[in-house]
């Protein structure tokens, strides 16, 4: 016996149409490349987004046809995203971050048939261009006042082209499982796997989102997504905040922790999300002007692990509320969310923070379990180390063109790489990835605990920490610091911050300084980059 509901496929243009119909005014800001401030709303981007739909198929893409987007946030690439998915075609957001070399190789995997730019990234494409054969357009982020005209390419001004089109358009009807998005990862380990959501999954992935131990969306908040939406959809709030009629606020091309204050302060944004270091940016901005926080009510901290004195300096300092989370491009991308159960509603100060140095709980649509080499389920247990896997319905459940088949097992987990432990109320740790854990005496060492523990001296900028080869212990672990700017400290003033912070045994057994620490695109430490720049170090207790 079948339920007697309608049928009532989950695609993702719903989303902005029910955003238009119930909340068309709610505003969407953006700090534009060319500099003003511009401001549209629900309504409008739906409206251009049909249009942007319209044009696409006069101009002969189609259902499947990949349309590329290499463009900070803004409301034109929101309206791009949702005019691209409105025929069935599918959005491929590009990382201007990668090497042009691995962008064009990006494009010709997945065969991208036009491309959406912003001003910024123009030099790029013109290196690559010519390298990707199945570009047909090239449609450029801006008006014709602002179109280069000195330049090899033949490029169309956005406007120019949108209003080439009356909008007098209807949403083409297709499977709710119909690819709907195209994002790569990063590649730390080999080519880059493009990972496809689908209509479904991101309809699905925007509601879990929403849930009130999640990101606690509603057509109250005022947003600021400074995660880039080229970074698995900007971690779904493109979709989550339409669906929930919440005001939008796109930093655009300005990282800094000036133009992120400014905008923060001015727009009274009261949720944000990035990774560490660009709240690192801001914290240190608010303590060299010492201005506050006044509008700013939670601020989420994910992409790598967010450092115990980062959540304690928003908290304390700012009154900020942390959430802390964890996901993967392959998770559309949130896996848990550091919010706070009633087993633990009583803690505060330092038990407060050691929960919060978690990853958090996963939602509903994740399941999660941590295996050891063998694919045996390990305890949640808080302690015991093991692969961390995980399924889901905006889980992927594999790669465009079949490649990393080997993460995928026989019950559909998708191995994530990660190390975690997971305590009996289901809250993750990440302890390392799988690649950098060190292995010493037999014994595993989490290199992101020492990370983190280093971060909070008031002298350190940055610290990394990889295995060095030991004649007696197989590895052991190197401590990489970046000083703060005019600030001296010595080896043993970094030891000796750790000392009773850690397992005598994890301690480091030296430290050096650089200039700097080498970092993918997604901002993460590359730590393949540091191993193969000391590779010849020896640690002095190997002497």
């Amino acid at each position: 016996m079948l339920g007697l509901m309608q049928e009532w496929p989950l695609l993702g243009y719903k989303i902005i149409d029910y955003a238009a119909a119930q909340h068309g005014q709610r505003e969407i800001v953006t700090r534009s490349v060319e500099g003003p401030i511009v401001r549209t709303n629900y309504a409008n981007i739906r409206t251009r987004a049909l249009k942007v739909a319209q044009a696409l198929e006069r101009d002969g893409f189609k259902l499947g046809d990949r349309i590329a987007t290499l463009a900070w946030n803004s409301g034109h690439h929101m309206e791009c995203w949702y005019g691209i998915m409105g025929i069935g075609a599918v959005y491929h957001t590009l990382n201007p971050r990668l090497f042009p070399e691995q962008i064009a190789w990006i494009m010709n995997h997945a065969e991208d048939k036009a491309l959406f730019v912003d001003l910024t990234f123009l030099p790029i494409v013109e290196a690559i261009a010519d390298k990707v054969p199945s570009l047909k357009k090239i449609i450029v982020l801006t008006d014709e006042a602002h179109l280069p005209k000195d330049t090899k390419l033949d490029l169309v001004a956005y406007e120019t082209w949108l209003n080439s089109v009356d909008g007098d358009f209807a949403w083409k009807e297709f499977d709710e499982n119909t690819a709907c998005g195209m994002c790569y990862t990063s590649g730390t380990t080999g080519d880059p796997k493009g990972v496809v959501y689908s209509h479904r999954s991101n309809v699905l992935h925007a509601m879990i989102a929403s849930f009130p131990d999640a990101l606690n969306m509603s057509s109250n908040e005022t947003i600021m997504p400074v995660v880039p939406m080229f970074h698995a959809n900007a971690w779904g709030i493109t979709f989550a905040a339409p669906l929930n009629g919440a005001t939008v606020v796109n930093p655009g091309p300005r990282m800094d922790g000036e133009a992120i204050y400014e905008l923060l302060d001015t727009e009274k944004v009261t949720f944000t999300a990035a990774v560490p270091t660009v709240w690192l940016m801001l914290l240190n901005y608010l303590e060299e002007t010492g201005k506050q926080l006044p509008y700013l009510k939670r601020v989420v901290i994910g992409g790598s692990a967010a450092p115990r004195s980062m959540i304690e300096k928003f908290q304390d300092n700012y009154d900020v509320d942390v959430v802390h989370a964890w996901g993967m491009t392959e998770m559309s991308p949130l896996g848990t969310l550091g919010s706070i159960k009633p087993e633990y509603m009583g803690l505060s100060g330092s038990e407060k923070l050691d929960l919060q140095e978690k990853q958090g709980y996963a939602p509903f649509g994740v399941e999660m379990k941590i295996t050891n080499d063998e694919n045996e389920e390990l305890p949640w247990d808080g302690k015991t180390f093991g692969r961390l896997k995980v399924r889901g319905p905006a889980i992927a459940k594999a790669y465009f063109g079949g490649a990393g088949a080997e993460q995928f097992d026989e019950d559909h987990y998708f191995d994530t790489g990660d190390v975690a432990h997971i305590n009996k109320h289901g809250y993750m740790q990440i302890t390392d990835r799988a690649k950098d854990v060190i292995k010493s005496g037999g014994e595993w060492i989490s290199t992101i605990d020492i990370e983190n523990l280093a971060v909070g001296h008031p002298d350190v900028a940055e610290a990394a920490v990889i295995g060095i080869v030991h004649p007696k212990w197989d590895e052991r672990p190197l401590l990489v610091i970046v000083r703060k700017e005019g600030k001296q400290p010595a080896p043993q003033d970094i030891l000796s911050f750790l000392e009773g912070k850690i397992a005598k045994w994890w301690m480091p057994d030296d430290v050096v300084f650089v200039d700097e620490i080498p970092h993918t695109a997604t901002g993460k430490i590359q730590k393949t980059e540091l191993r193969k720049q000391f590779a010849d170090y020896t640690l002095p207790t190997a002497v």
